[in-house]
C-alpha cells in the first residue's frame, strides 16, 4: 500500500514538473512572440516613415519639374529681347554713354540664370531689358538730332587740330563719346569758357586747351552733366527736391552730377546731394 502510494506521489510530482515546465516553455515562446511582433511592428513604421519620405520627395521633385519648366517657357522672350539690346548697344557705341544700361542688362541676365522656380522673375527681367532697349533708342535717336542741329562750319579755328583733339579726348574721357563739340567764343558772350546747347552738343572756348588735365576733364564733365540735364528738363525743373537741395541751380547740380563721375570741381556736394545727382545721368528725377 505504501509503495503504491509512493508510486502515486512520483507521478503526481512528476506530471506537476511537465505542468510547470510546459507553462515556462510557452512562457518563453509568448516572450519570443511578443519581441517579434515589436521587431516587425518597429520595421513597419519605419517602412511607413520611408513611404511618406519617398511621397513627399517625388512630389517635391514634380513640384521642382513643373516650376523648371515654366521657367524655361518665358526664357526664349527674355533671350530675344536681350540679343535686341545688344545689338542696340552696338549701334549706340560712340554715341552715347551706355554704362549704366549695359551694368543694368548684366544684372538683369544673372538674375534669370540664377533663376529656378518664378517664371514671373523672368518676366520683370524681360520688360526691364526692353525697356533699356527703347532708352537707349531714344538716346541714339537725340544724338543723332543734336548732330545735324550743331552749328555750322568746322568743329575748330584757332585752338588747331591738336587743341581740339585734347579737349576731344576729355569729353569722351568722362563719358562724351558721340557728343558734338565744337570751339566757340560765343559761350555767355565769351566769359564762359564752355557751355552746353539744348540741342545736344557742347561748345569750348579756345583757352581751355591750356588747362591741366584735372581742370579740363571736370569742365567737360560738367557740361555733359547739363546735356543730361536738358533730356529730362521738364521734370526736372519740376522737382521739389531739386529746388529744396540745389536751390533749382543747374550749375551747382552740374558739379555735383560732375563729382559723381569722379571729376570734382571746386564746390563740395554732400552724400546725399551726389545720391539724387546720380540719377540725372541715367534719366531717373527722384
Amino acid at each position: 500500500m505504501r509503495r503504491k502510494l509512493a508510486v502515486t506521489v512520483s507521478v503526481a510530482v512528476l506530471l506537476a514538473a511537465a505542468v510547470v515546465a510546459r507553462a515556462d516553455a510557452l512562457d518563453h515562446e509568448r516572450a519570443e512572440a511578443l519581441a517579434q511582433l515589436s521587431v516587425l511592428a518597429d520595421r513597419s513604421h519605419d517602412a511607413a516613415q520611408r513611404t511618406d519620405h519617398l511621397s513627399g520627395a517625388v512630389a517635391q521633385a514634380e513640384q521642382d519639374t513643373a516650376d523648371r519648366a515654366a521657367v524655361l517657357a518665358v526664357r526664349p522672350a527674355f533671350l530675344e529681347e536681350l540679343s535686341t539690346l545688344a545689338a542696340v548697344l552696338r549701334g549706340a557705341d560712340g554715341k552715347v554713354d551706355t554704362a549704366a544700361h549695359l551694368a543694368s542688362a548684366r544684372s538683369a541676365q544673372e538674375t534669370v540664370r540664377a533663376e529656378r522656380h518664378d517664371p514671373d522673375t523672368v518676366v520683370a527681367a524681360t520688360a526691364t531689358v526692353e525697356a533699356l532697349t527703347q532708352k537707349v533708342g531714344t538716346e541714339v535717336a537725340g544724338w543723332q538730332a543734336s548732330q545735324s542741329a550743331g552749328p555750322g562750319g568746322p568743329v575748330w579755328t584757332s585752338s588747331g587740330p591738336d587743341g581740339y583733339a585734347r579737349v576731344r579726348a576729355a569729353l569722351d574721357r568722362v563719358g562724351g563719346g558721340g557728343v558734338g563739340l565744337y570751339e566757340s567764343s560765343s559761350c555767355a558772350g565769351g566769359t564762359s569758357p564752355a557751355c552746353a546747347n539744348s540741342n545736344g552738343y557742347i561748345k569750348y572756348r579756345a583757352d581751355i586747351t591750356g588747362w591741366s588735365d584735372g581742370r579740363l576733364n571736370w569742365a567737360m564733365a560738367h557740361e555733359l552733366a547739363h546735356i543730361h540735364q536738358f533730356r529730362v528738363w521738364g521734370a526736372l525743373t519740376s522737382s521739389g527736391a531739386y529746388a529744396t537741395m540745389f536751390g533749382g541751380d543747374p550749375e551747382f547740380l552740374a558739379n555735383c552730377m560732375a563729382v559723381v563721375r569722379g571729376f570734382p570741381g571746386s564746390v563740395g556736394c554732400s552724400g546725399e546731394q551726389q545720391t539724387w545727382a546720380s540719377g540725372i545721368w541715367v534719366g531717373v528725377v527722384r
